[in-house]
């Protein structure tokens, strides 16, 4: 009776287990399900399952294995790899090649490095070598000659003036010059003694004060050879004193200008002053003309010497003050920028040492690029500090070898490239 109930239920049990127990290929890929079959197969599966993982336990033992021996040999072969490339990737290059590269080299020797001390600075104009422009009497603004920022030369016209009190004194010169012409053409024979004193001297008055109006001697000596007394009309020339870059120049033309009104500033940026701030007992050690480096980015660096020192601390900060002359023909630094400063106080032991750019960083290590014959090696080295531009190297060089000290980015570029390239071939 029972067992009549489930004969309808037959056909689908049949399809449940042959899913179960066959796989799309008609292989067997799991045991039939159920009490029967858990006690019917347990100890041959369990057996079974014993021995299936044991060779499964091998077959993943002799895959780990592999794996190990795969990433042994991957090792062993990153390891053959990078020395074969060490040596297929090297870079060779012949001097002709180096040459137009801009690649130098130098050869390793021992040298006493400074001892120094590092400051912050301040770039200023070299006051010595600064003039400013301004009229010597009220005078109103005809025409500029020169603008923020030109470059002139010495004796440059840079404005034209015209006063009042400059035509009167042109006049003068003019009737006292002619006056004295003719005195000096008669002779002292001809007039006498004191007339022809006289005449000189007023000459020369008259001379002397359209100069200290601030006419130039050339100018001058232009308006007396016409002879023109229409020529007296107040106008004249300011000047450049000296050559250099003009700095300011606040006015405008037609303006009214007072004597002393500052027209035009000139300075020549060719040397400019970097004012550093050391503690006393560090300004201590500093003598006139000691040498001293001065750089805006901490990269590039300009050489300098210590010209003067303050003799006074400043009340805010303690500090005393010191002067350091800088070569700036390159026009690399400008008044009012706030640089970097290094001052020379001494001297080490000699020492091994390289420039400071031959040390590069390759693979997280101090390197330095050897070159034998044509060939150029990294070389791994224990590099110490860098004092005055060059860099202590403690171990990996040795004195006589040869070392690029400019170009060796360039060739660590080249090294990386040509890896790559073979590391693709692989």
């Amino acid at each position: 009776m029972t067992s009549s109930k489930f004969l309808p239920l037959l056909p689908l049990l049949l399809v449940a287990a042959l899913a179960v127990t066959t796989g799309c290929d008609g292989t067997a890929s799991a045991p039939p399900q159920g009490p029967a079959a858990e006690t019917g197969h347990g100890g041959d599966d369990g057996d079974h399952g014993h021995g299936g993982g044991d060779a499964h336990g091998d077959e993943d033992s002799a895959g780990h294995d592999g794996a190990g021996q795969e990433r042994a040999g991957e090792d062993g072969h990153g390891h053959d790899e990078e020395e074969g490339h060490g040596e297929e990737s090297a870079v060779r290059m012949d001097r002709e090649t180096r040459e137009r590269m801009g690649i130098v080299t130098a050869t390793v020797e021992r040298r006493a490095l400074a001892k120094t001390v590092s400051a912050p600075g301040e770039v200023r104009l070299n006051a010595y070598r600064t003039a400013q422009v301004t009229p010597r009497i009220a005078a109103q603004v005809l025409a500029r000659h020169a603008r923020l920022g030109d470059v002139v030369r010495a004796g440059q016209p840079l404005v034209t003036l015209s006063s009042v009190e400059m035509a009167e004194a042109q006049g003068r010169l003019l009737v006292a010059d002619r006056e004295w012409r003719r005195v000096k053409k008669l002779g002292r024979k001809v007039v006498s003694e004191k007339r022809y004193v006289q005449a000189q001297v007023a000459r020369q008055q008259a001379y002397a004060q359209v100069l200290g109006y601030g006419m130039a001697p050339r100018q001058i000596e232009a308006l007396l050879a016409t002879g023109d007394a229409s020529r007296a009309s107040g106008t004249f020339d300011l000047l450049a004193p000296q050559a250099g870059r003009v700095i300011r120049d606040e006015f405008v033309v037609g303006e009214m200008i007072e004597p002393g009104r500052v027209l035009f500033e000139i300075a020549d940026e060719r040397t400019l002053w970097v004012e550093a701030r050391l503690a006393p007992e560090d300004a201590a050690r500093v003598a006139t003309g000691t040498p001293a480096r001065v750089s805006v980015d901490g990269m590039a660096w300009l050489e300098g010497k210590v010209i003067q020192r303050h003799h006074t601390l400043d009340e805010a900060t303690r500090t005393q003050a010191v002067r350091i002359e800088v070569d700036n023909r390159d026009d690399l630094l400008h008044p009012g920028q706030f640089v970097k400063v290094e001052l020379e106080t001494g001297r080490t032991d000699p020492v091994l040492a390289v420039p400071e750019g031959t040390v590069i960083f390759m693979e997280g290590r101090p390197t330095v690029f050897v070159l034998r014959g044509d060939e150029f090696e990294p070389r791994p080295v224990d590099a110490g500090p860098t004092r005055g531009g060059w860099r202590a190297v403690r171990s990996g060089l040795a004195g006589g070898e040869t070392v690029v000290t400019q170009g060796a980015f360039l060739i660590k570029s080249l090294m990386l490239k040509s890896k790559m390239g073979e590391g693709h071939a692989h």
